[in-house]
């Protein structure tokens, strides 16, 4: 039973942010930041960001630390969904009653319970969406995208089973609400939590592989997010448990995805060169792009 509810509700999860995401960069388009085409300096500054960005949360008093994870997930809604509401005042309405409703749900059930993770995996999957789309439709590129995860699983797997950052911080936020994850608890018993920033891996590689190469990227995003980023670190984990008769703390999942995701970028590289923002045309565009009146011959008189 357990290892359904897990494969079935971190299945569920991952793709509902994949889906979520290429939805909206379908729909919406974002303003570009003038920094230029991302490169290998910008992917060495994102894993420096990364390594640094635990440090900081775990130097915040307790207390403090779930304030600071509000004021990231309002900021980074603000942003991303500008576009979409562009009323200033009706758009922080709307962000404040949804991260209150973590807040309230949080109090009024306790942090083990379906209201409480419900409300928290949708504030958490939104950011997401927005998160992918601004580093997306800014330039990133999917060979940017590959070895950033390639590294990011060296890191989680580093940290997880050498220095266990992870699981210092993940005991830092036990108690608080706005946890950096999606998932569900039913009781004691029964759970499933997806970190946020595998959801952003998941979303990243899907979003620019499609941007790359439309379709079969977009088939060969939701693959690997099934199977490498739900059905094998669920799998691994109760192999694991039933091998040693002992539950492992922590199995990263990009220790599985990140590897299979830069091998996909090697197969997906051979249909050409990625497809740029200019070669997207959005349906805003579209409904946008004047007509064109047909232009008819004029009829000539018969000799």
């Amino acid at each position: 039973m357990t290892v359904f509810f897990q494969l079935a509700v971190t299945a569920a999860l991952a793709l509902a942010v994949v889906v979520g995401t290429i939805a909206y960069f379908r729909a919406v388009r974002t303003a570009r930041p003038p920094v230029g085409v991302f490169n290998g300096r910008d992917i060495f500054m994102m894993m420096g960001f990364v390594l640094a960005l635990p440090y900081v949360y775990l130097a915040l008093p307790g207390a403090v630390l779930p304030v600071v994870l509000a004021l990231v997930f309002a900021g980074g809604l603000s942003v991303g969904y500008q576009p979409i509401i562009g009323n200033g005042r009706l758009r922080w309405a709307l962000i404040t009653a949804l991260v209150a409703s973590v807040l309230v749900t949080h109090l009024a059930f306790g942090e083990t319970a379906p209201p409480y993770w419900v409300a928290n995996s949708c504030v958490v999957g939104l950011v997401v969406v927005s998160a992918t789309n601004l580093n997306v439709q800014g330039g990133m590129r999917l060979k940017n995208v590959a070895w950033f995860l390639l590294a990011l699983a060296a890191y989680d797997a580093f940290f997880a089973w050498v220095v266990p950052l992870t699981q210092e911080l993940a005991d830092a936020v036990q108690g608080y609400p706005y946890a950096p994850a999606a998932g569900l608890r039913i009781g004691e018993d029964l759970g499933a939590v997806v970190g946020m920033g595998d959801l952003l891996a998941y979303a990243l590689f899907t979003t620019t592989a499609y941007k790359a190469y439309g379709k079969p990227g977009l088939r060969t995003g939701i693959a690997l997010v099934v199977l490498f980023g739900a059905v094998a670190p669920v799998a691994a984990l109760h192999l694991i448990s039933a091998a040693t008769g002992d539950a492992p703390g922590i199995i990263p999942a990009q220790v599985f995805f990140g590897p299979a995701a830069f091998v996909a970028y090697q197969v997906l590289r051979r249909r050409g060169p990625e497809r740029r923002m200019a070669d997207i045309v959005f349906r805003g565009d579209r409904a946008q792009a004047p007509r064109q009146t047909p232009v008819r011959a004029e009829a000539r008189p018969v000799a």
